[in-house]
Parts: structure tokens; sequence; C-alpha cells
């Protein structure tokens, strides 16, 4: 169904993910948990409640942990749980909850506002506009800040069409050059989702005509000229990908798949998704190499 409009060199992979970690709870008084560390490798500790946030230390082998209390933060698939809760170390960085052996019953943090700054003297300044968090992915980001950006909506298409997050974030990552190919940066187009008879679907926005490379059965290439769907906000671009996969007869079969994120993607690929021979292995190389697996959500 399509090609990416431009190779990229993928910057080498990123710490998002903590190591095969395995963490033991010990018993301990209720106003404290006490948990010895067993890796098999090293658990990141961060200084916020996610693994795009900087990693403060590693915590050795079978080393001491204080956890004072919890908190909600990114969703992750551990070797213990799926959970989205994250624990607080006495030393104010947090670690995963989903690598954690046993549960212990930890109270939600409570954060103590800073004392308000002083009142500053007034000027006649004219203020500036605020900046605002960009809702999704952009053209302009890191490969880390376009896949944190990309989390949310691709989660977010699992839940409402059952395509798992692992195979969104792939094909986002490949199909737009980690958002900086044209079509993306400009339309906001992250999957090469293709006009038909210049017909924009419902949730784009328009058509535009960009040059594209095209695949036959042997594997030769060619330049041609196709009209790709514009969007007016990355979240559309999202929502039509994992709808047009879920309505579509021709990927049907990739449903029997939910649970297997790469034979998900070579059914989708067999349905004609793109014409590129190495599609599969290319999807399932940066599944792998970034670990998308870990945010597929247990539905």
């Amino acid at each position: 169904m399509l090609r990416n409009l431009k190779k990229y060199v993928l910057v080498p992979a990123m710490a998002l993910a903590a190591t095969a970690t395995t963490l033991v709870v010990a018993t301990t008084p209720a106003d404290a948990a006490v948990i010895s560390v067993r890796v098999n490798g090293t658990l990141a500790a961060r200084n916020g409640a996610a693994n795009w946030f900087t990693q403060t230390r590693k915590i050795k082998n079978k080393q001491k942990v204080t956890v004072t209390c919890k908190v909600s933060g990114q969703y992750l698939r551990g070797n213990i749980r799926r959970t989205a809760q994250w624990d607080r170390t006495a030393l104010g960085d947090f670690i995963s909850h989903a690598y954690v052996s046993g549960n212990p019953k930890l109270p939600t943090c409570v954060i103590t506002p800073p004392p308000p700054a002083p009142a500053p003297v007034p000027t006649p300044v004219v203020a500036a506009p605020v900046a605002t968090v960009p809702m999704g992915p952009t053209g302009t980001m890191t490969n880390e800040q376009f896949l944190a950006a990309s989390i949310p909506a691709a989660q977010q298409s699992q839940r409402d069409t059952r395509v798992p997050t692992s195979v969104t974030l792939a094909q986002a990552i490949l199909e737009s050059g980690w958002g900086r190919s044209s079509l993306s940066a400009n339309d906001r187009n992250f999957f090469g989702m293709k006009c038909f008879n210049n017909v924009s679907g419902a949730y784009a926005a328009g058509c535009h005509a960009y040059s594209t490379q095209e695949c036959n059965a042997a594997g030769v290439c060619s330049t041609t000229v196709a009209t790709f769907r514009t969007y007016a906000t990355s979240a559309a671009s999202f929502t039509d990908h994992g709808m047009a996969l879920k309505n579509l007869a021709r990927y049907a079969a990739a449903f029997n798949y939910t649970t297997n994120p790469n034979q998900f993607v070579a059914e989708v690929h067999k349905g004609g998704y793109a014409t590129d021979p190495l599609y599969t292995t290319k999807l399932v190389n940066l599944m792998t190499k970034y670990n998308l697996y870990q945010y597929d959500l247990a539905l």
C-alpha cells in the first residue's frame, strides 16, 4: 500500500527500557518496603516515572532498595507483571513496579509544591506567547522524542482497533523516517496512507501528490507519483491507520494474531500494505531493536 518517501539512517538504539531484571520484596515494617534486587543485568532507576526520563543510577546485583510510595507513570510489561505503577525510592528516583517481585502496599506519593516565587515587578513589556506542548509527534523531534510522543496515540489505536501498539510504532518509524519525511513533516501523514481516486477518506483533510517508489513481485522498484492523505492533526493519522487495518477485509487475517506482533506484521504485509519484499523483516527488526513490544497493552 505504501513505501517510504525517503531512506533514513536510524540513530543507534535508545536506552528506553529497563533490562531483564527481577526485584524480590523482603518483609519490613509497614512504613517502608525494603527490596532485595536479584538481577540478570542491571536495573535503571530514573528521575521520572517513564523510560524516557534520565537514568539516575544503576541498581546492582542484590542491592537493597528502600521504596517509599508509588505513582502512576508509563505502562510497562516487565518480568513480573504489566503495570503503570512506578515506585519512588528513598533517594527520590523511580523504578518500574513491573519488575518488582511481590506486591507491597505502598501509599500514593504526595508531591509537595515548591513555595511560590516572589511576584515580579510589573513592566510594560508585552508577554511572549506561551509555547504549547505538541500533542503527538512532529517533524522536528529527535528519535527519542518522536517515540515518546507517538506512544499515547499508538496505545489509543490499540484500544480502539486491537492493532498492537508495537506494530503501529514500528510502521510510524519506518514509513515516516522518524517523522522527518516531507509527507509526515508537512502533512502529518506518518503511515504513507494514500488517496484513492483523489478521495481522502473519513479522517484526512485532503490529498497531496508526491514522488514515491513502488516494487513489483520480483522486487524491482521504480519511481512513480502518487497522492497521499493529509491530516489536520497527528492523532488523525494514527486513527486513520488503525481503522484502515481494522476495516479492510484484506487485513482480516492479521487480527488472528493480535498478541503476536511479528505475525500480525507478516499478515498485513501479505494483505498488500507495502510492495517492499523486505517490509516484514524491517518492521520486526525495529520492534526488536527498540523493544517496542513493551508498549503493547494487555486487552
